[in-house]
């Protein structure tokens, strides 16, 4: 890849998307484009659209998040579903702050970094072009422009409601540069960049005593007063406040609550009314969505302070919980490896799905159904088929606790435990039970742990690892069963010639005597026990198989153990049994026997070839495995 070859390419692509012209060929634009008159709420929602809506039971799933936030589609759907939607179509929630509530690394910067960076990108679409009055630090819409008494016309001839009034500045500027003659004023395409203060603000609370209010609303320029006579012309004061630069877009307020009470009071005039005072001006109007977010706790104190009540029903509160589901949990984890200086490191497979079934464990609450326990709704939050339940269930326990996922433990604490891990012992191979290890070490350490959450903590570790033992066997069940390929397929043909006979009240043939045998149900049923098949059951699972192999047959498709999963883990099972004592002896003897040894290497080989292990992890597996078959 030659960088500076595409750091060329997009430079003359923005040019090329650069445009300039007078009000007059702007209002041209609009007649075409009438889109680009779009609010900044309406902006942000098309943004979220543009990037595709599928529809999943019920539910709807905006891909827009899919690549940075995990495991909270539904939190996603009622963000969109219930503000940025509304606010797109101008209904009253876009009069409102948009707070994200939820506990510490929960996902509510990275949501908010998501959408400032997805304006930024969307700006530079055709959809998402905006355009502004050309030298305004505001970026001022040009239809500001538009006098209040023509604005009824206008909307009924071009289809678009003008909202907001033109600034002090630009109302300066078109009598003093224009001559009044506001058709002339030039207009440019402008594009979101928060490092250029373009479109998108951030505000960060710090010390309320050195903290000036000019922060987010400008503040006279004082050099300028001698050349322009006084603190009330507009030229000689500096519309750079947080507030001046996201107009149009998208303004951030980090950790809002822990900002100084005058700095949230400018929010109620924006909020409601569109426009904000500063210095010794009418009021600005300004078009901005306003983001903020906070932890559960500073919310708490916040809406119990009645001096606050004014800002409370201003304010839309998105609850960002954790995510509840292991498989989306393992994927937080892979980002934040992959964006470190561990990505090296090997990590044994299924270590990271070991460590997130421990820290969902953390978060879900206890169901009040008694069939239900932690893990059975891990599991159902996971995705997973369990034999009688629906997703009508998963439902209903979604709804047993409005604050499940409000707390636990958190994903950093998680990647803490395992860079600890890797520096502290120079590893340059983890499995599951070395992170294990290493969470069950640092939860004495873990500041925000009470400890009665330690001691339930405890206990979710101990069932994180017996979930990894059972992981583990079958790991090395797979690896073992396909090293003995030969044997599966012999055992699965065996069990198919009887299910044959026994469907067709048939007869076998022994191969060496010739003589007529009835169906082993002996053999049938060793295998059937593998997976749970009961005695009332194996008729309809034999039939089952049997119109399976038909199906195959008629396809011109051959059938083999592969082909049906319940019996191929049957069949898996049922040899890994055989397997049990030759497994024992080969990980736990000490000097094997070059049968043996070669025995391990074959094993060695598939779980590094087909499982993803390298060959330390591999036998780190086997010798665990070893253990737990001796114990």
């Amino acid at each position: 890849m030659d960088i500076l070859k595409k750091i060329q390419d997009h430079r003359e692509h923005e040019e090329e998307l650069k445009w300039e012209g007078t009000f007059s060929e702007y209002l041209d634009l609009l007649k075409e484009r009438p889109h680009l008159a779009q609010s900044a709420h309406s902006r942000v929602y098309n943004m979220i659209k543009s990037a595709g809506v599928v529809e999943e039971h019920d539910h709807k799933r905006y891909k827009f998040f899919d690549e940075d936030i995990y495991g909270l589609d539904e939190a996603m759907e009622k963000l969109v579903e219930e503000y940025f939607h509304p606010a797109a179509r101008r209904l009253d929630v876009r009069k409102r702050i948009l707070l994200l509530m939820g506990p510490v690394s929960g996902g509510k910067s990275t949501l908010v970094n998501l959408l400032k960076r997805g304006m930024e990108k969307y700006t530079h679409t055709d959809e998402g072009a905006v355009f502004a009055i050309k030298g305004c630090p505001m970026h001022e819409d040009p239809l500001h422009l538009v006098p209040s008494h023509l604005r009824k016309e206008f909307q009924e001839e071009y289809g678009i409601r003008i909202e907001g009034s033109l600034s002090p500045l630009n109302t300066m500027r078109v009598e003093t540069e224009y001559g009044g003659r506001i058709e002339d004023v030039l207009v440019e395409r402008v594009f979101f960049s928060e490092d250029k203060r373009t479109g998108i603000g951030t505000f960060s609370p710090s010390d309320p005593k050195s903290q000036d209010i000019a922060d987010l609303t400008g503040a006279i320029d004082f050099s300028t007063i001698a050349q322009y006579g006084s603190e009330s012309d507009p030229r000689a004061y500096r519309f750079d406040g947080e507030l001046n630069k996201a107009n149009r877009g998208i303004m951030e307020f980090q950790e809002m609550l822990k900002c100084d009470e005058k700095f949230l009071w400018h929010l109620l005039s924006l909020t409601q009314e569109g426009n904000f005072k500063a210095g010794r001006f009418a009021l600005i109007s300004a078009d901005e969505l306003i983001v903020a977010h906070t932890n559960e706790a500073e919310y708490r104190s916040f809406i119990a302070n009645k001096k606050n009540e004014a800002l409370h029903s201003r304010m839309i509160v998105m609850p960002v919980p954790y995510n509840l589901r292991v498989s989306q949990e393992e994927r937080i984890y892979e980002k934040m490896i992959r964006e470190s200086d561990i990505k090296d490191v090997h990590i044994a497979p299924h270590t990271l799905r070991v460590a997130a079934m421990f820290t969902i464990l953390t978060r879900l609450k206890e169901s009040k159904k008694a069939s239900i326990d932690v893990l059975k709704k891990m599991r159902l939050y996971d995705g997973e088929i369990l034999e009688g339940f629906s997703d009508v269930d998963v439902e209903e326990l979604k709804k047993e606790h409005s604050d499940e996922g409000m707390s636990g433990i958190d994903p950093r604490y998680v990647i803490n435990r395992i860079s600890s891990t890797i520096i502290k012992k120079e590893l340059t191979s983890i499995n599951a039970l070395d992170v294990l290890r290493s969470l069950k070490d640092g939860l004495g350490s873990h500041a925000s742990i009470s400890n009665d959450d330690k001691e339930r903590y405890l206990d979710f570790i101990s069932l994180a690892r017996k979930e990894y033992d059972e992981i583990a066997k079958k790991e090395v069940q797979k690896a073992f069963v396909y090293s003995y390929e030969e044997s599966a397929v012999t055992l699965m043909n065996n069990y198919l010639d009887n299910v044959e006979a026994y469907c067709n009240k048939a007869k076998l043939r022994d191969p060496l005597t010739g003589e007529e045998l009835n169906p082993d149900e002996r053999l049938m049923r060793s295998i059937e026990e593998q997976i749970g098949v009961s005695e009332n059951a194996k008729k309809a699972f034999r039939e089952e198989i049997l119109i399976r192999i038909s199906a195959y047959a008629r396809k011109g498709k051959k059938f083999d153990y592969q082909s049906h999963e319940r019996l191929r883990e049957a069949i898996q099972k049922k040899l890994f049994a055989d397997l049990k004592d030759v497994v024992k002896i080969t990980t736990s003897t000490k000097t094997p026997d070059e049968q043996q040894l070669k025995k391990v290497n074959e094993v060695v080989a598939t779980l590094v070839d087909e499982h993803g292990y390298n060959s330390s992890s591999a036998n780190e597996l086997l010798k665990y495995v070893g253990s737990l078959l001796n114990r």
